[in-house]
């Protein structure tokens, strides 16, 4: 299993709602609202470092309202 953590940034007002969107999906462990430059922290896990890129290219950066994302890879000796 693979694991990396999101850094979300996005409009202002539309945190809620994208938190909500987030946590439908299958693969978002964790979701919190965050104090910063950016708005939300996302845990993620799935099969593999590919399903998790295209978890983030295909879902949530096409969430509506998402400005930018930094994805942080768990290094898996360290898990």
């Amino acid at each position: 299993m693979s694991v990396a953590y999101v850094l979300v940034q996005c409009k202002i007002g539309y945190e809620m709602k994208i938190l909500k969107e987030l946590l439908s999906f299958h693969f978002v462990k964790e979701a919190k609202g965050t104090f910063g430059f950016y708005d939300i922290l996302v845990k993620i896990e799935d099969q593999s470092e590919k399903k998790i890129e295209h978890n983030i290219t295909k879902d949530i950066r096409q969430i509506n309202n998402v400005i930018t994302t930094t994805t942080l890879s768990v290094i898996p000796e360290q898990d």
